[in-house]
């Protein structure tokens, strides 16, 4: 089968085009044909060698869409279209590739109107905002910002708390022409920090009250500016550094309002949270409530230019692999 694979861990040229064998059927896992990958920033900072555990030659993509082949059981029978993250990508050969065995647990059902390429870009953003939101205690009335809407995780959050009865749903950008293209898709609470502080824009939206939930994908100076937005008792969880590792937190922001800064390390989750995510998500897919966006998509053998756009076109949008 074609896949791939990243041969060194030292950025795009390392990715290679290579013939490996179909994938067995072993006891708990269900071979699936892939359909389309998602392109994530994790799938980059693999790549550039800056990820924990990771050991080359590897092939990427820890999230995907494809068509159950075998072993897939009742549950899910041959032919079954499905959706599903891991550690594929990671910490074993992932979805950059023509088939994968895949864990049984961590497959879902791709509800009818969800087209495969939507779906590959499902798993990660939206499973990562709803345990990160249920982890946040967060519950209708709550006011909630998610930087970066153009982002998987900002994107994927605003549009959750929206569904589920946020008082506020509140992203940003710091592209003015992003934050009009937020606009033209329905997205009324999107800061444009070329015009005002992230912190002053959500002041604006919740006339003074702040954050009672951030979800920040980004790191670096959006974490600093997202902890001075908080509200009263409110929280901040950090679970991305596609900006930088490293920020400047003036803690008179966390003292003041007695808040709270906690991670997400999506890895580490319990099956059950990642089962309550989906019970979530999916009804919100079959309603139409929350819609995933797919920027652009490339031909498997064309994965490093799709991690070069998804990395510096900083596109508005999910970035797919179609196989």
């Amino acid at each position: 089968m074609r896949a791939m694979r990243a041969e060194q861990f030292n950025g795009y040229d390392e990715l290679k085009l290579v013939d490996l064998p179909k994938p067995a059927v072993t006891d708990g896992k269900v071979r699936v044909r892939i359909t389309a990958a998602g392109v994530t920033p994790l799938d980059h900072t693999i790549l550039s060698g800056k990820f924990h555990g990771s050991k080359a030659p590897l092939v990427l993509g820890n999230e995907g869409a494809g068509v159950v082949e075998e072993g897939g059981g009742t549950d899910f029978p041959a032919g079954a279209r499905v959706m599903f993250f891991g550690a594929y990508g990671a910490f074993e050969d992932g979805t950059y590739s023509e088939w994968v065995a895949v864990r049984k647990k961590d497959l879902c059902l791709i509800p009818d109107g969800v087209d495969d390429v939507s779906a590959a870009g499902i798993p990660v953003a939206y499973l990562t905002a709803q345990v990160g939101l249920t982890r946040a205690d967060f519950r209708a009335g709550k006011t909630v910002l998610a930087p970066a809407i153009g982002g998987s995780i900002g994107n994927a959050v605003t549009q959750l708390a929206r569904a589920l009865g946020a008082k506020h749903a509140m992203s940003s950008t710091t592209n003015h022409a992003k934050a009009e293209q937020a606009k033209a898709l329905g997205f009324n609470e999107v800061i444009d920090t070329s015009l005002e502080k992230l912190a002053d824009g959500v002041r604006r939206i919740t006339g003074g009250h702040g954050a009672d939930i951030v979800i920040d994908g980004i790191g670096g100076e959006v974490l600093s500016e997202a902890v001075g937005a908080l509200a009263l008792e409110g929280s901040l969880t950090t679970l991305g550094y596609s900006a930088s590792r490293k920020t400047t937190i003036d803690v008179i922001n966390l003292i003041v309002p007695q808040a709270s800064i906690r991670g997400l390390n999506m890895f580490l989750q319990p099956l059950a949270a990642v089962t309550e995510a989906w019970n979530v998500i999916v009804p919100l897919l079959k309603s139409g409530a929350i819609k995933p966006i797919v920027s652009k998509t490339f031909p498997l053998a064309e994965a490093a230019d799709a991690l070069r756009y998804l990395i510096d076109g900083r596109p508005f949008g999910r970035v797919v692999l179609t196989i």
